[in-house]
């Protein structure tokens, strides 16, 4: 594939897929009898262990120690503090599409923790995320936010996850499979610890839950994690988490359709704003793109 392509197909997969996730630990944490950290634990671990396997039966160099460390905690920093604490958000009855708007905040964050390591986004960028962040900030005005005080847990949760994302590209780390594969497989046993220090109990959760433990592995964990680090080696901070200004929508439309969650008319108000910002981003990417490509051939 086309490395525009492939680019594209990452982006769309990010869009969709991490869109549909909310809705689908919320169904599994609520309804289905999984625990918070139960299911982070054994969707990672399982999803990161696949992924060792594959690079294995690849023969992808497993890289040295040093690098091992370095995505263990990246990946303590993403399944824990990013993806973590919005299980636990859900799991306390925070609303699947407005715990998305929160989330919403990433590219601002990878932005910051971008420019705090030395490689500061261009003006349109920032423009682009300022403006889709106040888009995500018109959602906020929602009553629900009074209602659901879980889900202010969500607003660190941006925060680790691009920490997270920055400094992973800028320390040692294994080849892209095996990456993943470490991060999820270190973020999931550190979750084990967590679920047996807040008490949970591990019973059996219904076929129901099950069925959505296998989507959030094979779709959420292996194709949109992958997609998300293919990303994060090729194109800016602000476009790799650009995601995160369109799953709010996806969100949004899954939870009212199939859990007949409330929609706001300020839902309507912010959908142009968040588009505007993501074309925005996507444009200061292509435009750098042509300069590299045009300076390398010069």
């Amino acid at each position: 594939m086309r490395r525009p392509l492939a680019i594209a197909a990452a982006l769309l997969a990010l869009y969709t897929i991490w869109g549909s996730t909310y809705l689908a630990i919320a169904v599994a944490v609520r309804d289905g009898g999984f625990e918070t950290f139960q299911l982070n634990a054994t969707r990672f671990v399982t999803a990161g262990l696949i992924m060792l396997g594959v690079a294995r039966l690849r023969g992808v160099p497993f890289g040295t120690a040093h690098g091992w460390r370095h995505a263990a905690l990246v990946g303590v920093l993403l399944v824990i503090g990013g993806n973590g604490l919005t299980t636990v958000a859900l799991r306390w009855g925070a609303p699947s599409g407005l715990s998305a708007t929160v989330i919403a905040t990433t590219p601002l964050w990878a932005g910051i923790w971008s420019a705090v390591f030395g490689h500061r986004p261009a003006k349109l960028e920032w423009l682009g995320m300022g403006v889709g962040v106040l888009g995500v900030a018109v959602l906020t005005l929602d009553a629900r936010f009074r209602t659901h005080p879980a889900i202010f847990l969500q607003f660190v949760a941006p925060i680790l996850w691009a920490l997270g994302s920055m400094w992973s590209k800028r320390v040692e780390m294994p080849n892209g499979l095996v990456a993943s594969g470490v991060q999820m497989v270190a973020g999931g046993l550190v979750a084990l610890p967590l679920s047996l220090a807040l008490g949970e109990t591990w019973s059996l959760p219904s076929a129901q839950a099950w069925s959505v433990w296998l989507y959030l592995v094979l779709f959420g964990s292996l194709v949109g994690y992958n997609a998300y680090l293919f990303l994060l080696g090729r194109v800016s901070p602000a476009l790799a988490t650009s995601y995160a200004f369109v799953n709010p929508f996806v969100a949004l439309a899954l939870g009212a359709w199939l859990a007949n969650e409330a929609l706001d008319v300020r839902t309507f108000v912010a959908l142009p704003m968040v588009l505007f910002g993501v074309g925005v981003i996507g444009f200061v990417q292509r435009r750098e793109a042509r300069a590299a490509r045009a300076s390398g051939s010069a």
